[in-house]
């Protein structure tokens, strides 16, 4: 009688735990179900690229501000505005990894990824993709990199990357030759450890850039390139020459996504969720050929092998070797939500204020504000846009490939 009641008390707390774990899961399946439709709400989005751009602003003025350092110590000036940068641009990793929990898997082995943040390094990175950059961003969120002239005019990001020395140049040799030497001269003290990201294709891939390129590639008697175009080898072996002695390593980086997804900075602010490969190659300077023909030849063997760690990659749905899934780091969200407490509750105060007192010119003045500020956030967007960024790539100023 004893043994039975025993049984029976036993059953009923399993059955009790089965149905709290059932309950738990339904209310977990329901609260994540809620927290993905309220991440499609349009005002959420709004209100995530209104603490961005005003955090941005805000940065950008006290960057302005340490301008008055530089004469004194540039050093001290450099380190802010690191700093001040990365409070600025850890806002959108923060958007890959925790809003629209995009999951970035590593192809490397350990010992490569020990060696990230500990070195100055260049960083190449193929170019197909509208969030490229901030897929190298979850690898090492300080990076340097030879960015396009026309970008240092766009606010937020031209501007953050003027005060952190950013090389600017309009893809012309002969006119960018001098600026491209002063600036990478420039940073060779720079106390940071930085990941200097090189383009090395000049331009994001599409289908007719490729026909372009594959037809240079076969007046120079260059294999040709499936998934890449012809890189551009100036910059590399410029910058490779330019920063001996500062730079240790180079890092060959292949990105790929799964279920040939084509990601788009839109779809990380609607919370789309993305599966990233990324496959890694570190290669010492002192593998590298110094002489620029040498290099050149390096850079464009590179490539071909990029082109087969794509071609495997269409074919296997992922590439060879070892995976690491790095963790989702805890300060790029600590930093947004400083910012978010920091703008959103004046916001709401002040959009509160504005529907009680009645007012309709107050009204209409305040929804004309979120039109603008609509359209000044799609703007800003576009420019990470494939279709959006043009090039002169076909050009005949152009085609003289190196």
């Amino acid at each position: 009688m004893l043994n039975q009641g025993g049984v029976m008390i036993f059953t009923g707390i399993c059955g009790a735990l089965v149905i709290m774990a059932l309950a738990y899961y339904v209310y977990w399946c329901s609260t994540m179900a809620l927290l993905a439709y309220l991440k499609t709400l349009f005002i959420l989005q709004l209100l995530i690229s209104f603490v961005f751009v005003v955090s941005g602003l805000i940065i950008n003025f006290i960057q302005l501000c340490t301008c008055v350092l530089w004469p004194f110590n540039k050093q001290l000036y450099r380190r802010i505005n690191c700093r001040l940068s990365y409070s600025l641009w850890s806002q959108l990793v923060m958007l890959l990894e925790w809003w629209s929990c995009t999951d970035c898997t590593l192809y490397t082995d350990q010992a490569t990824v020990d060696k990230f943040g500990t070195e100055h390094a260049i960083i190449i990175l193929n170019h197909n993709y509208e969030i490229d950059f901030l897929c190298g961003w979850t690898m090492c969120e300080r990076s340097k990199v030879l960015a396009k002239h026309e970008l240092l005019k766009v606010p937020l990001i031209g501007w953050t990357w003027y005060f952190l020395e950013i090389v600017f140049c309009k893809r012309k040799w002969e006119v960018d030759r001098e600026t491209v030497f002063r600036g990478l001269e420039r940073l060779r003290d720079y106390p940071e450890y930085m990941w200097f990201l090189l383009y090395c294709e000049g331009t994001r891939f599409t289908e007719k850039k490729h026909q372009i390129s594959m037809q240079v590639a076969e007046s120079k008697g260059l294999p040709k390139l499936k998934h890449h175009l012809l890189p551009r080898t100036k910059g590399f072996t410029t910058t490779l020459a330019c920063l001996k002695g500062t730079v240790t390593a180079v890092y060959d980086v292949t990105l790929n996504f799964k279920d040939k997804k084509n990601p788009t900075l839109l779809g990380i602010i609607s919370a789309q969720k993305y599966r990233a490969d990324m496959h890694v190659r570190r290669f010492p300077v002192e593998e590298i050929p110094e002489e620029e023909s040498e290099c050149a030849n390096w850079l464009h063997k590179l490539y071909q092998e990029k082109d087969a760690l794509q071609e495997h990659y269409e074919k296997e749905g992922g590439f060879p070797g070892p995976t690491i899934i790095p963790p989702r780091r805890p300060w790029t969200l600590l930093n947004f939500l400083f910012w978010a407490t920091l703008l959103l509750s004046p916001l709401i105060n002040f959009a509160w204020g504005v529907f009680i007192s009645g007012s309709p010119l107050l009204i209409i003045g305040f929804f004309l504000f979120i039109i603008i500020a609509s359209f000044a956030v799609r703007r800003l967007i576009g420019v990470t846009e494939v279709k959006k960024t043009g090039s002169s790539y076909g050009d005949q100023a152009s085609k003289k490939q190196d």
